[in-house]
C-alpha cells in the first residue's frame, strides 16, 4: 500500500496517525506496540480529522525522533524513517517490522514498559500477554509446557480411547509421549499444558485450567440483557466439538425449501462453518488467560463465536485470511491433527468462506476484540424470510459505543462486581472515563446499580 493510500485509510492495528512530535511519549509506545504485535507505520503530520498539517522543519524533527526512538526504547530499535512529500506537505513516515523483543520503554523497564497493539489502541502488556510474547519469539507454545505436579496416571485414558475410536487408532504412552501430551520433567514424565487440558481428569483440569470450557449462550435480543438458555460444557474442551452443535441447533432456527417435490432443511446458521471455526478457537485459544473461556452466543439477529488471545505475534488479518498458518497451541493441534479435526495448516478461513458461498450464507465477520477473537455470523436469507420471529419489535437496539463498555457488561455477565476503578485500570483510562462510559451503559438501560454507594455495586438489567 502507498502512502497516498495509507493517508486515506482508517487507523488500526497496523496504522496510526500523529499530528506532531509535540508529545513523545505516546509516539514511542506506538512503536513499541507495533514492533511487539505485527509491525506497523506510524505517519507524522496528519490531524485526526484527516487534515494534513505537515511537519514543520521536517529534517531537524526527523533527528529528534532518531534520538528520542534512540534513548527510549529498549532494546534499541531502528525503525526505517522517511521524510514524504504531499500536497505541499512534509510528512514523517516510520515503518517498523515485527521484530524479536520484547521491546518496552526504557522510562518505565522491562517490567511494565511493554506495550501491544490492540486494534487502534496500545495496550500495556501485562505479565501473561509479555509471557505468551517471549514464547512466540523462542517459538515455543503455552500448551508444550510440563505440568510438573502432573503425573502420567492423571490422564483420563477412557477419554483418549474414546476420541481416537472416532478415527479407529488405538493411543498407547509412546503415541501420547510423541504428540506431546506426556513429556519429561526432572526425569520423570508429567502432562503438558495441552495434555491436561485435553485429556486430563476433571479433577486435574480443574485445579490448573478452570477456564478451558466452552460457555454457550442464548439470549433473547440484540445485546446479552437476558438469557433463554446456557449451558457451561463439562468435560475437556474435546466434548465441546459434539455438544455445541446440539446446543446450536436447539437454539436456532430452519427455513424449509421445497425443491423437485422434496423438502430441504435450511439451518439458520452454517453448520460447516461454525464446526471449523469452534475447532479453530479451541485449537488456537489462548490458555494462558485467566477468567476467560471460549463463548458461543447466539443473539436474535446473529450468532458469534469468541476465543481468548489476539492473532498470533507477528500476524496480520490480511494474512490470516491469506492463508498465513501461525500455530498457538502444538500440543492441542497435533491432536486435533490426529483426530481429523484440522486439516490442512492455514486453510480454515478459505474453508469456512467457501461453505458460507456455497450454501449462500452471508459471509462470516472476524474482529479482533481486546485479547479475543471473535467470528460473527448471520441469518441464512430463506431463514430470515420464512421466519416472522426473526427480531421481535420489541428487541432493544441500544448497544455499547465501544469495546470498554462491552468489556464492562461482558465483567458483569459474568457475575464480576466491576467498578469504574475496575474498568479504568484494565483500560488505562482515566476514571474520569471509565465513568462516563458507565453513564452511557446506566443511560440507555443496560445496567443498574443497587446498593449503598459504598458497598453496592452495577448489574444487568432485563431491558435495553
Amino acid at each position: 500500500m502507498n502512502i497516498t493510500e495509507l493517508l486515506n485509510s482508517a487507523e488500526g492495528k497496523t496504522l496510526e496517525f500523529k499530528r506532531d512530535l509535540s508529545s513523545m511519549k505516546p509516539i514511542l509506545k506506538t512503536l513499541i506496540a507495533f514492533a511487539n504485535t505485527a509491525g506497523g507505520t506510524l505517519i507524522i503530520g496528519r490531524k485526526d480529522d484527516g487534515q494534513l498539517q505537515g511537519v514543520p522543519n521536517v529534517l531537524r524533527a526527523e533527528e529528534r525522533l532518531a534520538n528520542a526512538i534512540a534513548d527510549g526504547i529498549r532494546p534499541a530499535m531502528s525503525p526505517k524513517i522517511e521524510i514524504f512529500s504531499h500536497e505541499g506537505k512534509s510528512l514523517l513516515i516510520v515503518r517498523v517490522p515485527h521484530w524479536r523483543g520484547p521491546f518496552y520503554l526504557k522510562a518505565e523497564g522491562a517490567e511494565k514498559g511493554v506495550y501491544v497493539r490492540l486494534g487502534s489502541t496500545n495496550r500495556h502488556a501485562g505479565p501473561e500477554i509479555v509471557a505468551e510474547l517471549q514464547r512466540s519469539l523462542a517459538g515455543l507454545s503455552y500448551d508444550q509446557t510440563p505440568c510438573p505436579d502432573v503425573c502420567v496416571r492423571d490422564i483420563d485414558m477412557e477419554k483418549v480411547e474414546h476420541a481416537f475410536a472416532t478415527v479407529g487408532r488405538k493411543v498407547d504412552e509412546q503415541k501420547l509421549e510423541s504428540l506431546g501430551v506426556v513429556v519429561p520433567y526432572a526425569g520423570r514424565r508429567v502432562l503438558s499444558y495441552g495434555g491436561v487440558i485435553l485429556f486430563g481428569t476433571d479433577t486435574v483440569r480443574e485445579r490448573y485450567f478452570p477456564d478451558a470450557r466452552v460457555s454457550c449462550a442464548r439470549f433473547r435480543g440484540t445485546d446479552k440483557a437476558e438469557f433463554i438458555d446456557r449451558m457451561d460444557i463439562g468435560g475437556s474442551v474435546l466434548d465441546a466439538v459434539e455438544e455445541v452443535p446440539k446446543f446450536i441447533r436447539r437454539n436456532t432456527r430452519l427455513a424449509a425449501k421445497i425443491e423437485a417435490m422434496r423438502r430441504r432443511d435450511i439451518p439458520e446458521y452454517p453448520e460447516v462453518a461454525i464446526r471449523e471455526v469452534l475447532v479453530n478457537a479451541i485449537a488456537h485459544a489462548d490458555y494462558s488467560l485467566t477468567g476467560m473461556r471460549i463463548l458461543v452466543a447466539i443473539y436474535a439477529d446473529r450468532m458469534e463465536i469468541q476465543n481468548p488471545g489476539m492473532l498470533p505475534f507477528g500476524m496480520t488479518m490480511e494474512e490470516f485470511k491469506a492463508g498465513v498458518s501461525k500455530i498457538r497451541n502444538r500440543v492441542i493441534a497435533r491432536v486435533f491433527r490426529e483426530l481429523g479435526l484440522i486439516e490442512e495448516w492455514g486453510s480454515g478461513y478459505k474453508r469456512v468462506m467457501e461453505a458460507c458461498r456455497t450454501d449462500s450464507y452471508p459471509e462470516p465477520v472476524w474482529r479482533e476484540f481486546s485479547v479475543a477473537l471473535r467470528v460473527l455470523f448471520y441469518p441464512h436469507p430463506e431463514v430470515v424470510e420464512h421466519s416472522a420471529a426473526h427480531v421481535p419489535e420489541n428487541v432493544p437496539v441500544n448497544v455499547p459505543e465501544n469495546d470498554r463498555q462491552e468489556w464492562f457488561l461482558e465483567q458483569l455477565a459474568a457475575g464480576r462486581q466491576a467498578r469504574a476503578a475496575e474498568l479504568a485500570a484494565h483500560w488505562e483510562v482515566s476514571e474520569k472515563t471509565a465513568k462516563r462510559d458507565i453513564a452511557y451503559l446506566k443511560k440507555r438501560g443496560l445496567i443498574e446499580f443497587v446498593g449503598s454507594p459504598k458497598k453496592g455495586f452495577y448489574r444487568l438489567t432485563m431491558q435495553a
